[in-house]
């Protein structure tokens, strides 16, 4: 399912955080969002997964404007992993993985065959199977982040939106899950700031700065020397990686920088 930003614009406190981003991913794609603290990155998703209102345009899904669905209705194709997303009880890990069918079942419906097949393969996919009976507190957050995300592949949406998911994770499981992300055929709109890992895991991304879009295109396109400077205000070279050929950004410490010129 096509998954459409159409000229989304947000105001919080007076200040608008939005202006008018309209972005495009297409069905089956990766589309990465990034940009430095404050861009605007979180609030577009927040819109996409209905934490915000926004103040103008619209979310599309397909032919259809996302607030024009119910909740159940939109949670059965939208499922998102936000930043900001634990919980204060105690569940186990096999319960947490089990909410993610809650849009599917109506009231106290136990779950089903199918139900209880889908959470134990998407523990399996993010490797959580063995602390199902553990206590959701009781998980680093590396663990507890991976948990999240098998609860929204359990909820089986169309359209998969993270922010930061590779947050807490160590390298092995950083690479798993944006591998996964690649193989599971959804619409993926994902926030990351390690740009070398965005160019890995991206079909196109688009860079905000100040609420609004300075560019989108391929990974290749996009992270241009001249571009991370302007926008992320670091010196960074861009070379290809030897064996995938995206480009992969070295960066250079600002004191380095600084001895060259002495």
């Amino acid at each position: 399912m096509d998954l459409r930003l159409d000229r989304l614009t947000v105001e919080l406190g007076g200040r608008r955080i939005l202006r008018e981003l309209s972005l495009d991913v297409p069905s089956g794609r990766v589309v990465g969002l990034v940009g430095p603290n404050g861009s605007g990155k979180s609030t577009a998703l927040r819109c996409v997964y209905r934490a915000l209102r926004p103040a103008g345009g619209a979310v599309w899904l397909g032919d259809t404007e996302l607030s024009a669905l119910r909740l159940r209705d939109a949670a059965r194709s939208v499922a998102a992993v936000a930043q900001e997303n634990g919980s204060g009880l105690d569940f186990t890990v096999a319960e947490m993985v089990a909410l993610g069918r809650t849009p599917h079942l109506r009231g106290n419906q136990p779950l089903g065959e199918r139900d209880r097949e889908l959470c134990a393969d998407a523990m399996a996919r993010m490797d959580v199977a063995h602390l199902a009976g553990r206590g959701v507190l009781t998980l680093s957050g590396g663990e507890r982040q991976r948990v999240l995300v098998a609860r929204a592949l359990a909820q089986e949406p169309s359209v998969l939106v993270l922010d930061e998911p590779t947050n807490h994770l160590d390298v092995h499981h950083q690479l798993g899950l944006l591998g996964l992300l690649r193989r599971t055929g959804l619409t993926v709109l994902v926030v990351l700031h390690d740009l070398n890992l965005a160019a890995a895991a991206c079909d196109r991304l688009g860079v905000l700065s100040g609420g609004a879009l300075v560019t989108v295109g391929s990974p290749r396109e996009v992270l241009t020397t001249d571009l991370v400077r302007e926008v992320f205000g670091v010196a960074a070279s861009v070379v290809e990686h030897p064996e995938t050929g995206v480009p992969q950004l070295l960066y250079t410490l600002p004191e380095t920088l600084e001895a060259k010129t002495r």
